[in-house]
């Protein structure tokens, strides 16, 4: 039995803009093009972001390329994909988002064990410009403490 390729796309600006709590991983709907795109790894979050559609959790502006070999039927690079989760942890997300300041946030794609591709979002919160300084100068200030220990 073939051992799927181990594919992680981080979205490397949400843990920089928003402050994280809670995390879900989701099932997506996609085409077959998609995720032989999304196994080679062309693929990004950087964009992206959830949205309720009525009952139903979406994700937009995801950006998956095009699969080389596609042909007529290859999809669209930024089409609207929906999430599949199951109705508590939906319920969950939507009443959270109607708090002001929420937002949901795909942070990792990855492929499971079985080989299906599975979006990690978390519940977010924006940060303000003083506390991505604070972020940085404690990522400075472990980065330092860790040379120090080496030395």
């Amino acid at each position: 039995m073939l051992k799927p390729a181990s594919v992680h796309i981080k979205n490397k600006r949400a843990s920089f803009d928003y402050e994280l709590s809670d995390r879900f991983i989701a099932g997506m709907q996609l085409f077959g093009t998609e995720i032989k795109s999304i196994r080679e790894g062309k693929a990004g979050l950087s964009d992206a972001y959830c949205i309720f559609d009525g009952a139903e959790l979406w994700v937009r502006n995801m950006h998956v390329s095009e699969y080389k070999f596609g042909s007529f039927s290859n999809h669209e690079i930024r089409r609207d994909r929906k999430l599949l989760l199951n109705k508590r942890e939906l319920q969950k997300l939507q009443r959270a988002t109607r708090e002001t300041g929420y937002t949901i946030i795909p942070t990792l794609l990855f492929i499971n064990e079985k080989g299906l591709a599975k979006l990690e979002i978390a519940l977010a919160r924006g940060k303000k410009n003083y506390d991505k300084r604070q972020t940085l100068k404690e990522k400075e200030d472990k980065r330092y403490m860790d040379r120090a220990m080496k030395a």
